[in-house]
């Protein structure tokens, strides 16, 4: 939806920093939900812990671990977990009960080292889509043109979104969530600021350089709240509701008023109202189709076509504004 860029550390604190964002990608997760209360699977993961983890069935475990589950840093507890899961589905599965969800979670059959595979491939093609499209405007519009810089940091942004929701859900942990979290916020601050520089800072710079730095505060308050006071996924849902539908009712107020002098005002209109609708896609929240597709897997499937129309609109509206600029007229 880049890289994370870290800033340089003395030789002595570099590995400690290290150790610190190994340790955080390690740990997982932790959320309560009705399958992983339940005594069955709460005994069953006892048992398979202190049965497996421990002495020499531990180091059997980890010599035939495959690599790429090491890497991705599955455990003996992880998989203690993961099979204890199964077992419980059966069980409510034969009584005929509604299938659970295990650490707020729906049961999903892990391929390779993918937690939950269809999502992560969605998110990956989301971020191949993304970065087939900045290439494709950056071979297009010529870097005069006055929104080429914003654009190409917003592509940055949303890939490194993509980048950590493929991350989330190839391997959930304390530290991907929560980047999976912040960057799909940082996305939707940064459409704001986009719009923003397209509808007033073109003219006024000073203005959306006061409301870009009133996003970053926003931000920065937003990541320091769940981060250091609550991991609170109700405000976290709350704050992405309030300041998405900014979002969209800014770039609908700029898409109505350019209707009649911009023809291809409805690329925008119609990305923005694809995007927001395909969201009410999480609402179904069905247990997964086959341990594989989801609610959540199906809502980032439908949005890869969506980036296409959207770099088709800022092709048109850079090449738009770089005329303009080279006759003098005044950009609305």
């Amino acid at each position: 939806m880049a890289s994370v860029v870290l800033t340089r550390c003395t030789s002595g604190r570099l590995p400690a920093l290290a150790a610190v964002i190994l340790l955080l990608s390690a740990v997982p997760a932790v959320r309560s939900s009705q399958g992983d209360k339940e005594p069955v699977y709460r005994d069953c993961v006892k048992l398979c812990v202190r049965t497996n983890c421990t002495g020499v069935r531990l180091r059997g475990f980890e010599a035939n671990q495959p690599h790429y589950m090491a890497l991705t840093g599955w455990t003996c507890r992880d998989d203690c977990r993961y099979q204890c899961m199964w077992t419980t589905v059966g069980l409510y599965q034969a009584e005929g009960f509604r299938i659970p969800q295990f650490h707020g979670k729906w049961p999903f059959a892990r391929f390779l080292c993918f937690e939950e595979p269809a999502s992560a491939l969605a998110s990956l093609l989301n971020g191949l889509a993304c970065l087939l499209m900045l290439l494709r405007y950056r071979s297009t519009v010529p870097r005069q043109s006055p929104m080429y810089h914003t654009i190409n940091a917003f592509s940055l942004i949303s890939l490194n979104a993509w980048f950590w929701s493929t991350v989330f859900h190839t391997r959930d942990t304390y530290l991907t969530e929560k980047m999976d979290y912040f960057c799909a916020t940082a996305v939707i601050l940064y459409s704001i600021y986009l719009c923003c520089v397209r509808t007033l800072g073109l003219r006024r710079p000073g203005v959306s350089s006061m409301v870009g730095a009133l996003l970053i505060l926003i931000f920065t308050s937003h990541v320091s709240y769940l981060t250091f006071v609550s991991f609170d996924y109700g405000y976290n849902m709350a704050a992405n509701t309030a300041i998405g539908m900014v979002n969209l009712l800014w770039w609908l107020c700029w898409c109505w008023q350019n209707r009649r002098t911009l023809p291809y005002w409805w690329k925008c209109g119609s990305v923005v109202l694809l995007l927001h609708g395909l969201a009410l896609l999480e609402l179904l929240d069905f247990p997964p189709l086959l341990w594989i597709l989801d609610a959540h897997a199906v809502w980032h499937l439908s949005t890869i076509p969506v980036h296409f129309l959207f770099y088709s609109f800022l092709i048109d509206d850079s090449l738009y504004l770089l005329n303009t600029e080279k006759m003098g007229v005044k950009v609305e």
